[in-house]
């Protein structure tokens, strides 16, 4: 987590520069992307974080989520994002913005959808993908299994 990122305040206005690292030590407020990955069968690709992340290991979040770095646009992240993580060459189309509260710190997220049908090529061999359908995640959600917060909201944002 070495990555520079731009601090920004309660309206999103950019007031500063940190590391990634001293975002979520201090509890800045930052900017982040969700990319939800659709099929032609309208199921959601999930992605399941590591046992080895600090925060939610082995729960279920978006497709490809990140930070967005100093300097870079939302839609350029989530482009760079979905590449990076998934291995897939598109650019996502913005669906809505919302601000995410978390741990005394705003978290300023967009949220994007991209559609593929796979395979998926992980640039990470340790990466696990599934796909789901809406009702069963939404199902998830209620019952708190193993699901990210931030995936709850992004749920809650897009399938109330």
């Amino acid at each position: 987590m070495t990555e520079l990122l731009d601090v920004v305040d309660e309206q999103n206005n950019i007031v500063g520069v940190a590391l990634e690292k001293d975002i979520y030590e201090q509890r800045l407020n930052h900017r982040i992307v969700h990319v939800i990955l659709l099929n032609d069968k309208g199921e959601l690709c999930l992605q399941q974080l590591s046992a080895h992340v600090k925060y939610c290991p082995g729960h279920w979040t978006s497709s490809a989520t990140g930070t967005v770095k100093q300097g870079e646009k939302y839609d350029d992240a989530a482009k760079r994002i979905l590449t990076e993580q998934l291995g897939i060459y598109a650019q996502p189309i913005k669906l809505t913005e919302t601000p995410y509260d978390h741990y005394k710190m705003r978290k300023f997220m967009n949220i994007y959808r991209a559609l593929d049908n796979g395979p998926i090529k992980f640039s990470n061999k340790s990466l696990v993908t599934r796909w789901f359908s809406i009702p069963d995640i939404k199902d998830m959600v209620q019952k708190n299994q193993l699901i990210h917060p931030e995936l709850a909201h992004v749920m809650d944002v897009l399938y109330k």
